[in-house]
Formats: structure tokens, sequence, C-alpha cells
């Protein structure tokens, strides 16, 4: 059977070079995803939305253009890639009944946005050459289109939705200006050359990608970011244009309904950072007229410091208990972590009419996040990256300390807020009768079991209303009833696909019915195993084991990992993983090795433990010694061949697997996809390294595979995607390792992928990958 899949992955070319999987792993490929779901605001009703598969690689070699860190498909101005879906089931959470919504043939859905009564809901029907506006309907179970409006997604900000409802039953949209007309042509010959110049100022920066280029770039760029609002209302049969067209940011309506909250980039832009760090006006709008008044100007963050924040007033969000009243933060250490100053931020809230704001109150650390709850009060989150600490209270004459720990101390985390959303469109805390509901992983020595707490905000105390079964893994995704009864989890468990339920007192009713995609993978058996580093660092995988395997067989086993920073062995050592997850391979995943009987050390623990500012001087040797553990840990179990083990990892673990095969002679083989291999090619920092390569050159350069290319005397296969749009690693950083490698006489492979991103998303590219890197290990490791 190996020796089939073997011959099966090598020599299945398709028409187009593209390598096909054993088929087998195409049959898992071809298997539906598990559905996501959607609760509405009431938490009356449910979306079930089917996932539409990967793309074909026809897909991803559609037009795009890379502009100010977005990727723009300018056939339809949404961005060139869009998570969508191909289907949607409403379900009555009441009665549980079910209808399934027509989707227009041709389209793909967006993620829909609830508005706040939970009746209806807005989503983006994505075309070849469109993006329409369609409103569900759920009382009569339909979508309808919105007509004459175009949605203008082409360059929406990280966190930015599509669609933002307002409380007044309209829904806010960008659309694509009237009469915009063609976009402006390159020039038939240039009109001079790209000119940069600095100015003498120091300014530290990731290397990022897809940036502005040229006086015609940013012509583009004016041409598709540009947008007009507009305000639908909630039937979606009227809609009216609100304000001037322009590159909006953020959108957020004010409770009373009167005002918006809207963050526009303007000019200058720059040639070296992506257009989050362009110039904004936060500014204020009339919901009706669009007449602006600027609350604050942010200049071009070209000077702030690594994990550093921009100077200004950086908006927060609206007051959900007032009509309108806007939360904005300031730095006070100028933005720069290395100021020592007695408080990093304030927060000020400013009231109609938006002239004179009010200090709330002083942040020690910088401010993360503000969660309201009912009649103002407000958990506010404060974070210090330097040593890594993470305290939450809950603000007032006497503040209550919510949380106080490690941010990378997993079992002492207490889980994230319930939040609900209110009928002014405003998102607060969920709460009842004083208590506050949270819930978690439930991180533990013995694997996690999420949780769902009360909290009592008098007395601090915590209830524990839920918790996982042991041999399940049951999270919360939604609190359906007040009291904290009744709940909507999704439930999976070794044998178990992932399903969504009801649960009511003891009673647990089943939702969703999504069957196993791979019966083939139900005799992996897998377990969690704990161990330690020679330094008596606590250490911990899965071993997965592959299906058929006889008790006493040793087997050939690839390590799979990716290194983390920690400030104490305590936290370093603390279990990331359950064995009780359901086995399902996603994209292009190691785990398909199983079928061709590898075992696999799966989320080895890797952790370079040290202040914050020296870990990195003795990564090499806490990596090494991590991956001597962990396959010592494995051949103890009697199921694994210690002289026949790979190493594979993407982006920071594909620059672990180069260093392992350099450092190091545990591996057999290695597979490294998407690494950054030259340090010095990331001079400003990287990963939790802060300092820069002319203050730690020696720390760089021995961090660098691409020095110790001739200690690489292990066959190791590179990949890497040929528009990679991850700051830092460039797809030249795979090319010039694999030069290094070939020219001091190494074995290496080089695959680059045409149009895929650090992840890889065409079907024709998954299977690629995973038929190269089955080959690779069949032939070096069998």
């Amino acid at each position: 059977m190996r020796t089939l899949l073997v011959f099966t992955a090598m020599t299945a070319l398709g028409a187009d070079g593209y390598l096909r999987a054993p088929e087998n792993v195409r049959r898992i490929l071809d298997a539906p995803l598990p559905p996501v779901a959607s609760v509405s605001p009431g938490r009356g009703h449910l979306l079930l939305l089917d996932r539409e598969p990967s793309p074909s690689i026809a897909e991803l070699a559609r037009p795009m253009l890379r502009l100010a860190g977005h990727r723009i498909n300018p056939r339809n101005d949404g961005p060139h890639t869009e998570t969508s879906y191909r289907g949607a089931t409403l379900v009555d959470l009441g009665s549980l009944a079910r209808k399934a919504m027509a989707i227009p043939p041709g389209g793909k859905l967006t993620l829909p946005e609830w508005n706040p009564a939970g009746d209806r809901f807005a989503a983006g029907v994505i075309f070849e050459d469109r993006i329409e506006m369609w409103v569900g309907d759920v009382a009569a179970g339909v979508l309808r289109r919105v007509d004459g409006v175009r949605v203008n997604a082409a360059a929406l900000g990280s966190n930015s939705k599509w669609f933002v409802w307002d409380g007044s039953g309209g829904v806010y949209v960008r659309a694509v200006p009237a009469g915009r007309g063609a976009a402006p042509p390159p020039p038939q010959t240039p009109v001079g050359p790209n000119v940069q110049e600095s100015t003498g100022k120091a300014a530290d920066t990731w290397t990022f990608q897809d940036l502005l280029g040229s006086a015609h770039d940013e012509s583009l760029f004016d041409h598709y970011a540009t947008a007009q609002l507009v305000r639908v209302e909630a039937a979606g049969e009227k809609w009216t244009a609100v304000g001037k067209p322009g590159i909006l940011q953020d959108i957020r309506p004010a409770p009373g309904g009167a005002h918006l909250l809207v963050t526009r980039v303007r000019r200058p832009y720059s040639w070296l950072y992506p257009a989050s760090a362009f110039p904004l006006e936060v500014e204020v709008w009339d919901a009706k007229t669009g007449a602006a008044k600027t609350v604050a100007s942010l200049p071009l963050a070209d000077a702030v410091s690594m994990d550093g924040v921009r100077t200004g007033m950086r908006p927060v969000g609206w007051k959900p208990d007032e009509a309108a009243a806007l939360i904005l933060v300031e730095a006070m250490d100028g933005g720069n972590p290395k100021e020592l100053v007695p408080h990093r931020d304030r927060l000020v809230v400013v009231r109609a009419p938006f002239t004179e704001p009010t200090q709330l109150g002083l942040v020690e650390n910088r401010f993360t996040t503000a969660r309201f709850l009912r009649g103002g009060r407000v958990l506010v989150t404060e974070s210090n990256r330097e040593t890594r600490w993470v305290r939450t209270m809950m603000a007032g004459e006497s503040a209550k300390v919510i949380e106080d720990r490690s941010s990378r101390d997993r079992y002492k985390n207490p889980g994230d807020p319930v939040t609900e959303t209110l009928l002014n469109a405003q998102t607060v805390v969920m709460e009842h009768e004083g208590v506050v509901y949270y819930r978690g992983d439930g991180a533990s020595p013995n694997g996690d079991r999420p949780f769902l707490d009360s909290l009592d905000l008098a007395t601090m105390r915590r209830t524990r209303l839920f918790t996982s079964d042991a041999g399940a893994y049951e999270h919360v995704v939604a609190v359906l009833s007040r009291d904290g009864r009744r709940l909507l989890t999704q439930r999976e468990s070794a044998t178990e696909p992932p399903n969504y339920f009801v649960l009511d007192g003891g009673r647990r009713t089943k939702v969703s019915d999504y069957r196993d995609p791979a019966p083939e993978l139900r005799g992996v058996t897998k377990r969690l195993i704990t161990y330690k580093r020679n330094d008596g660092v606590p250490l911990s995988m899965t071993l997965y084991l592959p299906p058929g395997h006889k008790e006493g067989t040793r087997l050939p086993a690839v390590l799979y990992a990716y290194p983390l920073e920690f400030n104490d062995a305590a936290t370093a050592g603390q279990v990331t993983t359950t064995a009780n997850r359901f086995t399902t391979p996603n994209g292009a995943s190691h785990l398909y090795l199983l079928l061709a009987g590898f075992a696999i050390l799966d989320g080895a623990s890797l952790p370079v433990v040290g202040n914050l500012k020296t870990a990195n001087d003795t990564y090499i040797d806490q990596i090494v010694a991590g991956a001597k553990a962990a396959i010592d840990a494995a051949a103890a179990t009697g199921a694994v061949d210690p002289a026949r083990v790979g190493a594979t990892g993407h982006s920071y673990g594909g620059f672990m697997t180069a260093n392992l095969l350099a450092h190091s002679d545990l591996f057999k083989a290695g597979v490294a996809r998407s690494g950054a291999y030259n340090r010095t090619l990331t001079p400003f920092g990287f990963q939790g390294e802060r300092r820069t390569f002319w203050q730690a050159q020696d720390i760089y350069l021995k961090m660098s595979p691409f020095v110790h290319a001739q200690k690489i005397n292990e066959p190791v296969l590179l990949i890497h995607g040929m528009a990679d749009n991850n700051p830092g690693t460039f797809p030249v950083q795979s090319e010039r390792l694999y030069q290094a490698i070939r020219g001091n006489g190494g074995r290496a492979k080089l695959v680059m992928l045409p149009h895929e991103s650090h992840g890889y998303a065409a079907r024709e590219s998954i299977e690629h990958v995973i038929a190269e890197t089955t080959a690779w290990f069949e032939k070096y490791l069998k």
C-alpha cells in the first residue's frame, strides 16, 4: 500500500503539471467542511453556513492589484480572496425548525451581519464582476437583493464589517461611487524615477509587502478604495447616500442614532507602510446630512516603534448607555513602549457637540480593550508586552480585578466575557441579576476542557456552570438564556465529528448533522504525552499513530512544531492541546501523512524561555533540546523509530525546521514551508525579537539558516507561495536558501506555488503540497 501511495503521488500529473494527491486524500478534500454558526442577537435563530471548498488555481489567478497592503480584485471591487459560503440554513432555536435559504445562482455569500432585533441580516453576494447587497428576512425565510447598491469592499480595515446596523432599522454599507468611471491607465512612458528620502529620524519597521510604489499606484488606490457610504432601510427597498465619498476605514453608529463615528484615510500616503499606517481623520458625522466634525487627526505612523502605538487620540467607540458619548484613548509615552512613564495611556470621553474631552482614567500599561456593561460600567484590559502580562479590571471608584496574569499562562486564563447586542446596536457584556458569564478553553495538565463560568460582580465569586466532558471537546458558542441555563455548544470527540447542540438543563438536542468526512482516519489513535527537556522544562505533544498500527512496531515519524517565547519555565511547560478533538486535516495538513503510515509528533512544545530581550541568545540550543526531548519521549512509547524522524513546519515553523537541520543530526529529512531563513532581511526585529540587526548581529546571524547552509546535510524540501504577503517571509527567502544549500553540495528541492500567499488556498496547490511532502518523507524516512 505504501508503495502505491508513493507511485500515485509522484506520477499522477494533472494536465497543468500539478501533482495529484492519493485517492484516499482526495476523498477527504472533496468532503464538505463543518458548518459555521451565526447566532442572531436575540438568540432566537441560527444560521448554519456551508463553507465554500478550496478555490481552483484559476480563481486564484484572477487579476489582483496589490496596493497599500490590500489585495484587490479589480473586477468586482472586493478583496482578491474572501471567505464565502455556498449554502445557508435558518434554524429556529425554539422549535428547531429548519429552512434552506436560496443563494442567487453563481454567487457566494459573505458572513452575515444581524440587525439588533435579530429578525433580519445583511450579507454580500460575490459574483465575478460585482458584489451585491442582499437582506435576509427571518420571518419569510428569504434573501432579497438591494437594487442599485454595488458593494465596495476593496480596501476595508482589518476589523471592519461589510455591513453596519444602527438602532433605527437601517444598515450602512460602503458602495462604489456613482459615476466613478474607469480606473486610471498606467503611463505609457515613465514620468520620472520613483524617489524616496529619509529625514534623519529613526523608525524601525516590519518588512511589509504589497506596498504602494509609484504615483500611479496611489491613483489606483484612490480609485478602488474610495467608497460612498449608503444607509439602507431594513427591508432593503430604499437607500440614501450619506456624506462625501472617501476611504472609510471604520463606521460606527452612535447609540442615539443621530451620529456616526467615521475613521477616514487621507493623504499623504507612504511607500514603506500599508494603509493601516496612513494618516487618519477621526470624524463624527451627522447621520442624516453627512456633515463631518473632526475629533482627532492622526499622522502617518512612520515613527511608531515595534509594539508601539500612534500619537494622538485613538478611537475606542461609543459609550453604549449615552446617546452620543465618544471614548478615545491617548498615549502618554509618545506611543513608545521603551519610555519609562507611570501611565502609558489615558481614556477620555467627548460628548456632543464634540469639542472638549473629559478624562475618564489613566491606564498603567498599554490599553487593549474596553468592554462595557449596562449602566456605564466598563471592563478595561491592559497589557505589558515586555513582561507578557495582562490585567483586566472593572473600572470605578473601587476598581475590581478580573484577571491579572501572564498572557502565556493558559491555566489561569479566566476566558472572555459573553457579550450581547442591545437594540441601539451597541455591544455590551451580558449580565443577569449582577452576574456576567465567561467562557474559555479550560486549559489544564490533562488537556483542554472548555467551560462557562458565572462571575458575581459584587463578590467576584466564580461558579462553574458548564465543563466539557473528559472524553470530548465541547465549547459554548452562545448563551441562549439570560440565566445561563440554555446554551448552544459545538461538540466533538476523537470519534464524533463536530456538531452543534442545544443544551437545556440535562437535555442535549442536536442542531446540525455533519457527517464524518474521513472514516479511514477513525483508525488513527492519538494520545497526549507529557515529558521534560534536559533542563527540567516540562513539555507536551500529541502523538498520532496511523490506522492499522500494530503494537510494538516502530514507525517512521514526522515532528510538527512552532516555537514560542516564554518568560518562565512554568508557563512554557503548560499543555496546549487535547486528544479529544476530531481528527480531520484541513488544507495541506501534515496529518495526511498518517494515511501513508507515518506517526506524527504534533504540536511538540519547543519553547524559548527567557527574558524577552535576550531569550533568542539561546534559541538554537533550546529548540534542539526540545526536539530531542520530543523524539526521546515518542521513542519511549515503542511506536516511533528515533532513527527515522523528519521535521516540518510552516512560517516560523519552517524557519525552525531549517535551523534544526543545520544545528543537529536528530532528523533524517525536513520539509520547510513559507519560512524566513535570512534574518538580515528582517533587520528591525521578528517574532519576539525586538533588538535590531545592528544591536545583535551575532544573534541574527546565528539564527539564520542561510548563514549555516553548509551544515544542512539532510535533504530538505522548501515550499513557498509566490505571492506570499506575510511581513518577512518574502518568496526570495526560500529561493536564496535553496541556492545556498545547492551551492554547498546539499540535497534540496524548491517548490514555488503560483498565485499562493502565506497559506496555500487553491485545490491544485494543496494536492501538490501533500503529494510532494508525502513523497519526500517516503523517500528519505522509509
